[in-house]
């Protein structure tokens, strides 16, 4: 049980595909890389950055992951800084494991004050070029892509959101990217990732469902590739590394959010690196 009295901040998707040993980094470098050199901050992307600035600020901060394993070595970075976390394992295509993982973080945490939804995918960025269009696309990616960007942040929130009303306040924060601001084509080596727009609209209507309950919902469009072993490692990022997104300033812009005031809350943020012309 939390016996520190910290409020909860729960980070959907702790880790990151890009991480020394993640799924993204192997599929592209073939193995892991060594992430020694780099600072701790951008070791475990956005979800690992935002996990580690929340426990800097005095959050009982747990880590959800599919395996307990991928957040062992953020778990105990985050100790060794001095703050608090525990990890619960969360598989958001399966209803069951979303209702077992929370109901072990209201029993063993308590009701989250701030829940971050920064769940990521990788699947179809293995698809050869002459499988790019879309009547290619096997079912299943379009599978994962739904149950990562429609049904898993609705069941997530559908979690949290009646503490927050009963309490009159929470902070319910979406990670999302520019192709949740509009439906493009996809390229080789992209994820499928139409449905993120339904991830945005979910902000919206929870915007204006839940504000009026002192619950602050907001969409992030992470407009760019963020920084982590994976990406820094890539021939692109090293010809021009003001391309990538300081995952530790992303965490600062999402805590920001959360310390908003009532009278002034921002409910779609978006981030750019600066060489680069923002989506829209």
């Amino acid at each position: 049980m939390n016996t520190t009295g910290k409020p909860v901040a729960v980070v959907i998707g702790a880790t990151s595909k890009w991480q020394a040993d993640g799924r993204n980094t192997h599929l592209v470098h073939g193995g892991d890389i060594d992430d020694s050199e780099l600072p701790v901050g951008v070791r475990w992307g956005v979800g690992g950055a935002i996990a580690q600035k929340f426990a800097q600020e005095g959050f009982y901060t747990v880590l959800t992951t599919r395996s307990a394993a991928n957040a062992e070595s953020l778990n105990a970075a985050i100790r060794e800084q001095g703050g608090d976390s525990a990890i619960v394992e969360l598989d958001l295509s399966i209803r069951e494991s979303i209702t077992n993982a929370f109901a072990q973080i209201r029993e063993e945490a308590g009701d989250p004050e701030v829940l971050v939804y920064n769940a990521g995918y990788i699947d179809g960025r293995d698809l050869p070029p002459e499988m790019e269009l879309l009547e290619n696309v096997p079912y299943e990616v379009l599978e994962t892509a739904q149950h990562i960007s429609v049904s898993g942040p609705f069941l997530v929130a559908q979690e949290v959101l009646p503490a927050m009303r009963e309490r009159g306040e929470g902070t319910i924060l979406f990670s999302n990217n520019a192709a949740g601001l509009r439906g493009h084509k996809r390229y080789t080596g992209q994820s499928l990732y139409y449905p993120r727009v339904m991830m945005r609209t979910l902000s919206q209507a929870l915007t204006e469902e839940y504000s009026e309950h002192g619950v602050h919902v907001a969409n992030v469009v992470i407009d760019g590739t963020i920084d982590s072993p994976g990406t820094r490692a890539t021939p692109r990022a090293q010809q021009n590394p003001d391309l990538l997104i300081n995952p530790v300033k992303i965490a600062e812009a999402f805590y920001y959010l959360y310390t908003q005031d009532k009278s002034c809350w921002t409910h779609e943020l978006q981030l750019t690196p600066y060489p680069v012309k923002p989506s829209f």
